[in-house]
């Protein structure tokens, strides 16, 4: 993040993480396929005797890596919640009732096909919003599209971060070990006395954080949460001259979009797209309830809550937002690659089941790209509105001084 400027390093991480879906897909598919199945369960054991935790390559991906994801994810919602366009109560009305809509009418569409059936924990998989392909999209779009564009998806997209976190550690988490959540509470509690006495060292803080992973891991609540808790504990403002938690996205980020996102893709994304595969999962009400949801589901629920929020007065969009171009948005929210997929792992133990989901995510984010990039190439940009292309150059010259 010192060399280039933030959005070309947002289109990198998209196309980096699409290199890895289409690799996943090959390798899904190509002559040599058993060798993804049985890669990714290759099992692999950290640690010694009792004092150890065993998993195969995959559920380690999920697990562990993502932790590092949905701790970065956490950075994020901490800096937008205190420094951010959710630091008060105007500015994060708007993007609050926009991400409800694109939440709610998804789950419920999805529902309306499943209730009752064998996919209706799944409910939750049309919900989430991919940054990483959304934004990418619409750097990729650049002097055509308004600035305040992307800071409306992005505001929409951190607060269905929230809720999607929310969902999972509600719904998406085993049976709970009382002793073990109270370890890893107690590690986020001993966190917290570390930057009271002022103990400002890294060490300390990675050492007692992978002791919170390991309590929440243990405990039932799915190990990623500790990613986020620990994301949300970091110090937003300066601390003795230092911008932390600056420092830890800053850091952080590229490892995230360039590795463990696309390692995600690789570990999560092989599907084999036989003609009996296609035609199972088009027959499915799981693929439906998924691409409705996250097509008509997203592009409705957003775009109708973000105007009703307006009728009432409850928040204004930002410059040069208009009404095509929240249509637009609305549209990319439907882009539910990562968390989608993450979240239809934890729904079903079936793997059949979990195939057709993927499929019905894969259609629906390609539709829902399209669609978005169509929407939003309708409308000039007002003269004197800054564009995301002005915005990246901006940030390259603020990186260069």
């Amino acid at each position: 993040m010192k060399t280039t400027d933030f959005i070309r390093s947002e289109v990198a991480g998209g196309a980096v993480l699409l290199v890895a879906v289409v690799i996943a897909l090959i390798w899904a598919n190509a002559p040599f396929s058993d060798t993804y199945s049985s890669f990714w369960h290759t099992e692999l054991t950290i640690g010694v005797g009792e004092f150890s935790i065993t998993e195969d390559l995959q559920h380690w991906v999920n697990d562990g890596l993502m932790a590092i994801f949905f701790f970065v994810v956490g950075l994020e919602i901490k800096r937008e919640m205190t420094v951010g366009e959710l630091n008060s109560r105007k500015k994060a009305s708007l993007p609050i009732i926009a991400a409800l809509g694109g939440v709610i009418l998804p789950a419920l569409i999805f529902i309306s096909l499943n209730a009752g059936g064998e996919g209706a924990e799944g409910w939750a998989i049309p919900m989430a919003t991919d940054i990483a392909f959304a934004v990418a999209v619409l750097a990729l779009l650049g002097g055509r599209i308004p600035a305040g564009v992307r800071l409306f998806l992005l505001s929409i997209a951190i607060v269905d971060d929230v809720i999607a976190i929310a969902v999972i550690a509600i719904f998406y988490s085993g049976g709970i070990d009382l002793v073990w959540l109270g370890f890893g509470v107690l590690g986020l509690g001993l966190i917290t006395g570390m930057e009271r006495i002022g103990i400002y060292r890294m060490l300390p803080y990675i050492l007692v954080g992978f002791a919170v992973w390991i309590g929440f891991y243990s405990s039932g609540v799915h190990a990623t949460i500790a990613g986020v808790a620990l994301g949300l504990m970091t110090p937003a403002r300066p601390v003795k001259g230092r911008m932390v938690l600056e420092e830890m996205e800053h850091t952080l980020l590229p490892y995230t979009s360039f590795l463990i996102i696309p390692i995600f893709a690789l570990a999560n994304a092989g599907i084999a797209l036989s003609v009996g595969v296609m035609e199972t999962a088009v027959a499915s009400t799981i693929f439906w309830g998924v691409v409705l949801g996250l097509v008509a589901g997203k592009t409705l629920g957003i775009g109708l809550a973000t105007f009703a929020a307006q009728k009432l007065n409850l928040g204004e969009t930002p410059e040069g937002v208009e009404s095509v171009h929240v249509w637009g948005i609305a549209a990319l929210g439907g882009i539910g690659f990562t968390v989608s997929i993450f979240i239809s792992q934890l729904a079903f133990s079936d793997p059949d089941l979990v195939e057709t989901a993927k499929i019905g995510i894969f259609s629906a984010s390609v539709i829902a790209a399209i669609l978005g990039s169509i929407i939003l190439l309708r409308t000039p940009v007002p003269d004197g509105v800054p564009t995301v292309a002005d915005l990246a150059a901006e940030r390259r010259e603020d990186v260069g001084s």
